[in-house]
């Protein structure tokens, strides 16, 4: 029996690959549910534990993504925020690979709409999803919410894997 073991590497990165953008997410989760504060502003009078985390992806920027900080409480990530609210580096995609897709799901429709940024977005002390697109924040209103946020990462050979996150938490790669 005869492997190909390029596609079989290419095949194993992908999957890599996707585990690490869903990894990602949950490490915000994490963030949002557990990190003490943010910054050194905090005083007794401010609140040190109203501001979430979340992932931002955009199509824009279709070799990276980043966890922030929403210090200023707008729900979504915004090119204007200040550096100090990007936790780390922005990840970066290499060898290749990439975000091909962003599409969200709301609790009625139930079919994917594509989108050209997704925010999610983590808020102490639940640990449920906050999904928004197309830059337009939903944690404060609510009907802006998606019920599902779908990121589709394409390999340099066009093989596709894809992150799902309900709002439930919930985060899963699955095949396409």
């Amino acid at each position: 029996m005869l492997i190909d073991n390029n596609k079989f590497g290419g095949d194993v990165q992908l999957e890599n690959f996707a585990y690490d953008v869903a990894l990602s997410v949950r490490q915000a989760q994490v963030y949002g549910i557990a990190v003490e504060r943010f910054g050194t502003s905090c005083s007794g009078s401010t609140d040190c534990f109203g501001s979430g985390y979340g992932m931002h992806f955009a199509l824009s920027s279709p070799t990276q993504y980043l966890l922030f900080n929403d210090e200023n409480n707008t729900g979504v990530y915004s090119a204007s925020v200040l550096p100090s609210e990007i936790v780390g580096t922005p990840d970066r995609i290499t060898q290749g690979f990439y975000i091909s897709g962003l599409c969200v799901v709301s609790g009625i429709s139930q079919t994917c709409q594509s989108t050209n940024q997704i925010d999610i977005m983590y808020i102490r002390p639940e640990p449920t999803a906050y999904i928004s697109a197309g830059g337009v924040q939903c944690y404060n209103t609510q009907q802006n919410c998606y019920y599902e946020a779908q990121v589709t990462l394409k390999s340099p050979k066009g093989d596709t894997r894809t992150v799902v996150v309900d709002s439930t938490g919930q985060i899963s790669v699955q095949l396409q």
